[in-house]
């Protein structure tokens, strides 16, 4: 009971420094989470039900084995997170909104009382996300909005296995359950760049381990291709952004800033069309500024698991240890 008692604690602090928007952002907050675990069911009474579908049944398996294997071999923690299943009637768990000044690629932040300050602000229910972008529109920002399949306490509460991905191709849910099994292991508050560029790399060396000791050689070649298609992404959006900061730091009147500014995003756009995911993607400050939160220091991560000789166990030590000696803020 501690976890919840925790939370009511916190959101009741949170709720008598706010005003009526964020009282009611806290609200649905709460609630969504709340019907969330209210839906989990442990794995092993879904897999006895005989009404389960044999389909369902098969990736509560395969997810168990996966969930293992990520305690066992890459040592994250072992708990009772993924361990449960609640199905949400839904396609994504959470909208997550992300927005940036019309001329900025840093993102607004928002601050709770668990995940401290984070580059965007996430709604249970897809309406009440359209709802707050637009006010950051109607306010003059590039703003993003996405649906998120996953969801996670940071193992505050045991985090179940939903129907918004346990369908998805076995790679992409092994790399799921491994990312957010990462932030369990090494969270820092108000360092999101830090903890999403963190858990990409455990996730992408934990997806090509868990192919190859499974004998799964055909997926490990779509993997590695995958990533190439991926490191392509990110030198498009790194070099949008290099030009895009030079940009910003120019003394032009804003129309003409707002001319080059479309003229980059329409170069950036014809990218994305070719790359699976990405066809119908608007391409906006937002968006770079989202996607760098998850790349941003992924190559710096890679480095230090290359330099640790691919142990795993010694790279999460040699993080914890840049984590705990880096000074406040600059681990961006």
């Amino acid at each position: 009971m501690r976890p919840l008692v925790n939370l009511f604690f916190a959101v009741i602090a949170a709720l008598l420094l706010s005003g009526c928007e964020t009282l009611a952002y806290y609200a649905q907050a709460v609630g969504g989470h709340l019907e969330l675990m209210a839906r989990a069911q442990p794995v092993a009474s879904v897999l006895a039900d005989p009404a389960t579908p044999q389909a369902l049944r098969e990736r509560l398996e395969l997810a168990r084995s996966i969930r293992d294997y990520a305690s066992r071999e890459l040592k994250l923690p072992d708990n009772h997170s993924y361990r449960s299943y609640a199905d949400l009637g839904r396609p994504y768990v959470v909208w997550n909104v992300v927005a940036a000044p019309e001329f900025s690629l840093v993102p607004l932040a928002s601050c709770f009382p668990v995940a401290g300050c984070v580059p965007y602000r996430g709604f249970f229910v897809r309406d009440d996300a359209e709802r707050h972008a637009e006010r950051l529109r109607r306010a003059g920002n590039d703003v993003s909005v996405r649906g998120v399949p996953t969801y996670s306490t940071l193992g505050r509460f045991d985090d179940p296995l939903l129907s918004s991905f346990i369908r998805y191709a076995d790679a992409e849910l092994a790399g799921l359950i491994f990312h957010e099994l990462a932030h369990q292991l090494l969270y820092l508050k108000g360092e999101a760049t830090f903890n999403e560029s963190f858990a990409v790399v455990v996730e992408r060396a934990g997806v090509q381990r868990w192919l190859a000791a499974t004998g799964r050689s055909s997926e490990l070649k779509v993997f590695f291709e995958s990533q190439d298609r991926s490191r392509k992404l990110i030198d498009a959006m790194g070099q949008s952004r290099t030009r895009l900061q030079t940009l910003y730091a120019m003394p032009l009147l804003p129309e003409v800033m707002r001319a080059r500014k479309r003229a980059e995003f329409a170069e950036l756009e014809k990218v994305l069309a070719e790359i699976p995911g990405f066809k119908e993607v608007a391409a906006n400050n937002a968006l770079l500024a989202s996607f760098a939160t998850y790349t941003q220091l992924v190559p710096t991560f890679e480095r230090l698991l290359e330099e640790e000789g691919g142990d795993l166990e010694r790279f999460y030590a040699k993080i914890k240890a840049l984590a705990a000696n880096a000074p406040a803020g600059s681990l961006r």
